[in-house]
């Protein structure tokens, strides 16, 4: 089928020759979520037959390390029982699958632990329940529907593909981007220029057509994720892609691990953006932060080269090529070791996870 033909194309045009463009935010959440055609609802991205590949699928040390990382937090703040180990978008299920399996020699933490996933997807929650076979999980189509715990959660490449709006700076005011239709086809196109008086502090480091990018539920989530650790106690370690300050255009879309047309055909890629930690450290007040760090640091103050010297004993060959390129591509600066970041939430007063520093 061409793209004009597909059903979700076809569903986009009529809602918008119905009710006029629009704004970006809706249109990715469409493309992701819809019931019968989203790409999240749909298919399993991940890995090589998919559109792309996390750090989980890379190699088991970084789910180890995380999940030691959050096993010392847990020691740290007393080692509460019960607690929510809780991951938002949790993929294929390998890096709780990674963090279990590392934290099962910790006194006490398997026992305290009710794991509690994130997840919108039946998909992918098909693929977890298969990963995670044998193990007690609770799925959630919300974090605000898991139980009122201490809670210790991970969140690795979920807020990327939270739908964004794209806001463009337009002389004193600003006009929000948005996806029409012309001659049958989706485009591109700007709204009304309007006053928005929450993005007045912009107006001092921004030029006219510069974009900001705003993440509604990301914010959400953040401030959720932060009353729940100051209220009731635990951590958070964000990993992701992105900056401590949001300029510029990063709306991508990924299909077959290649960049691709994010309006031609929706519903079969994947459409993400940049990270904009900052907004994400506003909401998540009184919860404390830590400073943003490259992921490559944050795996190395854990112990990852250590880690994987231990793993490549006895390797040789082709398995031993495939972990040192691993390693390589999770810490290298050229790979995912500087664009990828992690943040960690935990309590005031508290000390952040290991790996990071207030």
């Amino acid at each position: 089928m061409t793209p004009t033909t597909t059903p979700l194309y076809r569903h986009l045009l009529a809602r918008i020759t119905q009710s006029g463009p629009m704004p970006l935010s809706d249109y990715m959440q469409i493309c992701l979520m819809h019931p019968e055609h989203g790409y999240y609802t749909t298919r399993d991205p991940l890995g090589a037959a998919g559109d792309f590949t996390t750090a989980p699928e890379i190699s088991q040390m970084f789910g180890e390390l995380l999940g030691l990382a959050m096993a010392q937090a847990w020691l740290d703040q007393g080692a509460p029982a019960p607690f929510a180990l809780v991951e938002l978008g949790p993929g294929r299920g390998t890096l709780m699958a990674d963090m279990l399996r590392a934290t099962a020699k910790v006194p006490g933490f398997s026992d305290a632990a009710q794991i509690h996933l994130v997840e919108g997807s039946p998909t992918l929650r098909a693929v977890q329940r298969r990963t995670l076979q044998g193990t007690d999980v609770q799925w959630h189509d919300r974090l605000e529907d898991v139980p009122d715990l201490p809670i210790f959660l991970v969140a690795n490449e979920f807020f990327d593909a939270l739908p964004i709006r794209q806001i463009q700076r337009d002389g004193p005011g600003w006009r929000e981007r948005c996806v029409g239709q012309q001659d049958g086809m989706l485009v591109f196109g700007l709204g009304a220029r309007l006053p928005i008086p929450a993005l007045d502090h912009r107006l001092m480091d921004t030029t006219n057509g510069d974009i900001i990018e705003l993440c509604p539920p990301g914010v959400s989530i953040a401030s959720e994720i932060g009353q729940r650790i100051a209220t009731q106690g635990g951590a958070a370690l964000i990993v992701d892609y992105g900056d401590w300050h949001t300029l510029g255009d990063t709306f991508q879309a990924l299909s077959n691990h290649a960049h691709a047309d994010p309006l031609a055909a929706p519903g079969t890629a994947d459409l993400t953006a940049h990270v904009d930690f900052e907004a994400l450290a506003q909401a998540s007040a009184p919860a404390a932060h830590s400073r943003l760090t490259p992921q490559g640091v944050f795996l190395e103050r854990l112990g990852i080269t250590q880690r994987a010297q231990t793993l490549a004993t006895g390797m040789t060959g082709a398995a031993l090529d495939t972990h040192v390129a691993a390693h390589r591509r999770l810490t290298h600066p050229a790979e995912m070791g500087t664009l990828f970041k992690v943040m960690a939430l935990y309590p005031e007063g508290a000390v952040p996870p290991p790996g990071c520093t207030p």
